[in-house]
């Protein structure tokens, strides 16, 4: 197996989806010549041709409408947004056009279609470059939403995507580009050449959609995350000397509720964990379904862990960034009630 960056695997999804499937297409700002703002499409012009990757204006409605009819057609459009806080231009589109299409024409259409966005924070971008609004998707009947933790998941779950029939929102957190992040921002960055998960398969393969993965095995407490936090959990888990049972749920929409269920009847105790806003943030309606389904099984009330009810703060940054020490103080507390 190959070791790869996020954005290596990402770009290897893209070159294999489009040498197995004609209908395949790669659009979006500069994606084309200058191979997309974090280089996830670099050489995918050179290969493919300019028809199959190419360049769109600055209008992400635009980009977005366009690809919704280029599904309907039987194309496979995937969609790059340069970040996903540009994004919100092209939320109409996502929410009344593609999510509809199939139940809006009774089943004859689809529309096969990613959106691809860097998302959260970490890399000092400030309230317009680092927003985590996977909640804004999560909420809308008839999208899926992914956010990969890893080079080996990132290429297997795209792949996943852009087979799908309907519309996939694919969040990736830029923070993973080049190398897992434990939150501990004063240290050495590390890169996924040293990591297990940098190790790619090559060719197809697919990490099936819905489908969370177990990341630690534990008896204590069962901490739910994704994206970075998977890192920050990990580390704060090692760190703590608590038996923590840490899940990756890779897919957020469709969830796996049977994992999350299980693993919190065997602990008794639960945390939930994510970058994005506390309020109405994911974690709630993780949480709430925690308790309605495991209510007999929890020993302390279910504990949430997440970005500040405030925008994006630049000078701030790591107050904001949900990171080890918070997570270490939410497991005491969990196993102190």
């Amino acid at each position: 197996m190959a070791r790869m960056t996020m954005i290596e695997a990402i770009r290897d999804a893209h070159a294999v989806a489009m040498e197995k499937d004609p209908d395949v297409v790669v659009m979006g700002e500069d994606v084309g010549y200058f191979g997309g703002v974090f280089r996830c499409t670099a050489g995918l012009q050179k290969t493919f041709g300019v028809e199959r990757c190419f360049d769109t204006p600055i209008s992400e409605l635009g980009i977005v409408g366009t690809a919704v009819g280029m599904a309907a057609y039987g194309l496979k459009p995937c969609v790059e947004i340069q970040f996903a806080d540009y994004m919100y231009p092209a939320y109409d589109q996502i929410v009344s056009e593609a999510a509809r299409l199939r139940y809006r024409s009774a089943g004859e259409f689809t529309c096969p279609m990613v959106v691809r966005m860097p998302t959260g924070g970490g890399i000092f971008g400030a309230q317009t470059h680092s927003q985590s609004p996977e909640a804004l998707f999560t909420h809308v009947a008839g999208l899926k939403t992914v956010v990969p933790s890893n080079p080996q998941d990132a290429k297997g779950l795209l792949l996943a995507a852009i087979a799908d029939p309907d519309p996939v929102i694919f969040l990736e957190p830029k923070r993973l580009y080049n190398g897992p992040f434990d939150g501990y921002f004063d240290r050495p960055s590390k890169s996924w050449g040293k990591h297990d998960l940098g190790e790619v398969d090559p060719g197809y393969y697919e990490v099936p959609l819905g489908k969370a993965n177990v990341v630690r095995e534990g008896s204590a407490v069962t901490l739910i995350t994704y994206g970075t936090m998977v890192h920050v959990a990990l580390a704060a888990v090692e760190e703590s000397g608590v038996d923590v049972e840490v899940i990756d749920l890779r897919t957020l929409l469709p969830l796996d509720l049977e994992t999350l269920v299980a693993s919190v009847t065997k602990t008794g105790r639960c945390i939930v964990l994510h970058e994005a806003t506390l309020t109405s943030g994911y974690g709630a309606e993780i949480t709430s379904l925690i308790q309605a389904e495991c209510f007999y099984s929890l020993e302390a009330p279910v504990l949430r862990v997440a970005g500040w009810d405030t925008p994006y703060p630049h000078a701030q940054e790591w107050d904001y960034f949900p990171g080890p020490a918070r997570v270490k103080r939410a497991i005491t507390t969990v196993m102190e009630a």
